[in-house]
């Protein structure tokens, strides 16, 4: 059914796997439409949300997604702002979603576990919110689920600062509820879900639109400012370093335009 992630269902936990090793499980167009529809279709009570090893999610894929993203905000050729749609269906399902961090979470990858509702991790998880090492700006969960979890000082250090931090100290700061050892991540991810998914399904459905009408921002809103503010940064000169530091593997040297 899905070329880029793999989805099965055992009982009531359906588990979604981003299925790219090789590439780090880095987000192709492709793999944000499988995502999304995965999420979006699912009749299973709670959701686990993982990578394939080595990582959990490095983000976007350079070559075919920030660099032809790059080459249209330089050429003027826009689309309208709006919330990233695969965002969308994450931060507006009621159903339930753990990610299972089995490696670098970084870039989207992070931004994907922050809009889960509960982090297991393993003790090989690396998360880091590495937009401005690219000239860009976060998208919208790291606005403000970050926010939520680890307070608008600890969250300005990681999107400033673009540092990665390990599961260690994601525990400590509150990002994730638990790190376990590797081989035994996804046990302890299903026992979450398990014990969500044993719950009566109308009154946890009901909860988390609760959760996300007490904490929530408007999204579209938001989404609306990230995506204009994207397509400025796309067009830079700082952009455009950014992404060739990471290709050639060198520092970036930033000019400021």
């Amino acid at each position: 059914m899905y070329n880029e992630i793999d989805y099965s269902v055992s009982g009531h936990v359906g588990t979604i796997t981003i299925d790219r090793p090789g590439a780090r499980n880095a987000l192709t167009h492709t793999t944000y439409a499988e995502l999304a529809d995965a999420v979006e279709s699912t009749t299973a009570r709670c959701l686990i949300i993982t990578g394939a090893d080595p990582a959990f999610c490095s983000g976007d894929d350079v070559k075919q997604v920030m660099v032809a993203a790059g080459e249209r905000s330089s050429s003027g050729d826009r689309p309208v702002p709006r919330l990233t749609p695969a965002a969308g269906v994450l931060l507006r399902t009621d159903v339930p979603i753990v990610a299972a961090v089995n490696g670098a979470a970084v870039g989207w990858g992070m931004e994907l576990a922050v809009m889960a509702d509960i982090r297991v991790a393993s003790e090989r998880a690396r998360f880091g919110e590495l937009f401005v090492k690219r000239g860009l700006c976060c998208d919208v969960a790291g606005m403000s689920r970050l926010v939520q979890l680890i307070g608008r000082e600890r969250t300005a250090e990681l999107l400033f600062t673009g540092r990665v931090i390990d599961g260690v100290e994601a525990e400590r700061i509150g990002l994730v509820s638990r790190v376990v050892p590797h081989e035994g991540l996804l046990a302890a991810a299903n026992e979450v879900a398990a014990s969500i998914a044993e719950n009566p399904p109308l009154a946890v459905r009901a909860l988390k639109a609760g959760l996300r009408r007490a904490l929530d921002p408007d999204w579209d809103d938001l989404g609306r400012w990230v995506s204009s503010t994207l397509g400025d940064l796309f067009a830079t000169d700082d952009h455009k370093e950014g992404v060739a530091a990471f290709l050639e593997k060198r520092e970036a040297n930033y000019v400021g335009r």
